[in-house]
């Protein structure tokens, strides 16, 4: 009878626990979809009035005249964030490797928790930090008007993320067989054909699904970017010209939004730029699932 009742309990303990967790992840559900319906909303006044293709290719963005044309925003946020990508992968991938396979355990012990205290510095730190040091050293050292460009976004933001990068590579390089390894060694090959053959293709999945989880990272923040950019929506001439001011969907936003006027057409564009911000994340999140799968089929990784 005692057993009976404790049995009965457990499976009603177990049936509360699985509720619990259906709700949660049905709520999370939900509110993703209230998210996209409240920026859809908000933003088919701005479609309709300008057009999506206008409002999407248009080459200027003047507020104060009623123009809106998101192709300078876009043009500099892809720049900043292949640049500060390029900033990421170059110090962060390699980092990871260091930690994962070569760091003895002191190294490790004192590497490992400096990364992730540096992931825990809120935005606005960096953000005073590059207008302090950055900003300044980029404007004496290159002969510019303004150190807030394009490069100090960059330079910033692939800073910033780089614990982030590095913590998703190392857990995907760590999540590799040893069997794998010492199977390599076992054949003759030294410690970095080891890592380089066997540890980084068996991991490639991870490590391209960082890379990409970064992209929607990069280009999704504001304070930082905002402080050191420069705020200036316009197109580089040459596009790849990255001494110059620019502006970015975040930094647009944030620096426009607490001005705009409820209900105005400058308040809705704003929205449709958070909503193909979102856009541009969401597909982003998607490619690296995909990748993720597609890798770990073709190199058996993890």
């Amino acid at each position: 009878m005692v057993l009976s009742q404790i049995g009965l309990q457990r499976r009603y303990s177990e049936k509360f626990v699985e509720i619990l967790l259906f709700l949660s992840a049905i709520t999370s559900i939900i509110v993703m979809l209230l998210i996209f319906y409240y920026l859809i909303h908000e933003s088919m006044k701005a479609f309709a009035t300008i057009g999506i293709f206008n409002l999407l290719f248009g080459q200027k963005w003047h507020p104060a005249g009623d123009i809106y044309g998101l192709l300078p925003l876009i043009v500099v946020a892809l720049v900043v964030t292949v640049l500060a990508l390029i900033f990421n992968i170059i110090i962060g991938v390699p980092l990871a490797i260091f930690l994962a396979e070569l760091a003895g355990p002191r190294s490790r012990a004192v590497l490992k928790p400096s990364i992730e205290l540096l992931a825990g510095v809120p935005s606005i730190v960096y953000g005073f930090l590059g207008i302090i040091f950055l900003v300044p050293y980029l404007q004496e050292r290159f002969y510019m008007l303004t150190g807030r460009s394009i490069l100090a976004g960059s330079i910033l933001l692939g800073l910033m993320f780089i614990p982030y990068i590095t913590t998703i590579c190392e857990d995907a390089l760590r999540a590799v067989p040893s069997e794998f390894k010492e199977g390599s060694l076992a054949l003759g090959a030294n410690r970095w054909q080891t890592i380089r053959y066997v540890t980084i293709p068996a991991a490639s999945s991870g490590i391209t699904a960082a890379i990409i989880l970064n992209v929607g990272s990069i280009i999704g923040e504001t304070m930082a970017v905002l402080l050191v950019v420069g705020n200036v929506a316009r197109i580089p001439s040459p596009i790849i010209n990255v001494f110059t001011q620019g502006a970015t969907f975040t930094s647009v936003i944030a620096g426009e939004m607490g001005e705009v006027a409820q209900g105005s057409l400058h308040y809705h564009v704003l929205f449709a730029v958070g909503f193909v911000l979102l856009i541009f994340v969401t597909v982003l999140n998607v490619i690296a699932d995909l990748a993720k799968t597609k890798i770990r089929r073709k190199f058996g990784g993890y």
